[in-house]
């Protein structure tokens, strides 16, 4: 089976299964994304905040993947720091960021948090569009968005972002966030796809049955509720194993009965920070 991809209403498709690396030290890291690529990842997703863009580009570089055709077939995704928002302090930190990660351009770059008590999306869009108009990125996007942060954007841009990446998993699902975004064309990504491990109790012997009679892991089978919804997923690992027993959720195939349960395991509890409060400086 070949890996899902995402179209995206800037033209461009995104692979559906990334590596995500959030809270893995900058000395580890390399190793991880090499074991990723090797596994057959073809999506590496970091951030400034997560300080270990350095490890992820040298990773990329012994892997043969910063440059070249390799390169090419590549998604790489980073975000912009919080406290470097606004116009010219984005396009600064763009350069820093691509130096790090030892590549020519990026193929998404985000906004990390919409800091609303300290809204400067305006200002950063202005420099993302720049920096898209030079070739340095192909796709813009913003995360964790809520409607009324989508809405005070594209009011202000006549814009929406082509991805949207939010805290999404079988017991948090923000209904709402992901009706706003497919209404509006926005791929949504989920980080904590398994709420870092917590969700694969929260179906109890129900889902360790459903894992069972598709002879996978009850991780395969929350990945595999994910991808069925046109979800794309950056869950972590920093086991190679780990690493593709997550990659081959993709073969995992649930019933109708099935994704109706795992929809009913939603509690509106949100494992993580609120995006109306949190910033990621």
């Amino acid at each position: 089976m070949k890996q899902p991809y995402i179209s995206l209403h800037d033209g461009n498709r995104i692979p559906q299964i990334g590596a995500g690396v959030l809270r893995i030290d900058n000395g580890d890291v390399a190793r991880v994304v090499e074991d990723a690529l090797e596994v057959g990842y073809r999506h590496i997703d970091t951030a400034a905040g997560y300080g270990n863009e350095e490890g992820v580009g040298l990773g990329l570089e012994h892997a043969g993947f910063a440059k070249g055709v390799n390169r090419e077939h590549l998604w790489l995704t980073t975000k912009l720091r919080d406290s470097q928002q606004g116009y010219d302090s984005a396009l600064r930190a763009c350069e820093s960021q691509l130096k790090l990660l030892r590549v020519d351009y990026l193929d998404m770059y985000m906004i990390h948090w919409p800091t609303p008590f300290d809204w400067r999306s305006e200002e950063t869009w202005k420099a993302f569009t720049q920096l898209r108009d030079a070739g340095v990125i192909k796709t813009l996007g913003v995360c964790n968005f809520m409607p009324s942060d989508l809405d005070r954007l594209y009011t202000a841009t006549g814009e929406y972002p082509a991805v949207n990446q939010i805290e999404l998993h079988p017991t948090f699902q923000q209904q709402e966030v992901v009706d706003y975004c497919v209404q509006h064309h926005i791929a949504v990504q989920a980080y904590s796809p398994m709420a870092r491990g917590a969700d694969l109790t929260a179906g109890g012997e129900k889902l360790i049955k459903i894992a069972e009679d598709h002879d996978a892991t009850v991780a395969q089978v929350i990945l595999a509720w994910h991808l069925e919804k046109g979800t794309i997923i950056i869950p972590k690992s920093v086991h190679k194993t780990r690493l593709k027993e997550n990659f081959e959720s993709m073969h995992v195939e649930l019933t109708r009965s099935e994704m109706e349960y795992i929809d009913s395991l939603d509690t509106h509890e949100r494992a993580g920070h609120d995006p109306a409060t949190f910033s990621y400086s």
